[in-house]
């Protein structure tokens, strides 16, 4: 389900005063907010994105905007659909 139209996007504030101090530094922000849309005024900024065990960087480019931070920091590693094991059949 997507978020009304009237409301408008949501942008975390506490994201947004932060990148307002920053200004134009190069320094990573650090948040839970997965949340969060990313809006035009993140371009070139650097997240580091909570993903419930640690904080992933994620360098925001323009082709991101509009997306979630979550949607660059997954929760969740894959290990494979398990080992091939060679069988062998023993008839005695």
């Amino acid at each position: 389900m997507s978020r009304s139209s009237n409301k408008g996007p949501f942008v975390d504030p506490k994201l947004l005063i932060k990148i307002a101090k920053l200004g134009g530094a190069k320094e990573s922000i650090k948040t839970w907010s997965r949340a969060s849309q990313i809006s035009p005024e993140f371009v070139g900024q650097r997240f580091l994105v909570h993903n419930g065990k640690n904080f992933l960087e994620v360098f925001v480019t323009e082709d991101m905007v509009g997306h979630r931070l979550g949607e660059f920091a997954p929760t969740r590693t894959f290990r494979g659909h398990g080992q091939v094991v060679k069988r062998t059949l023993d008839k005695t």
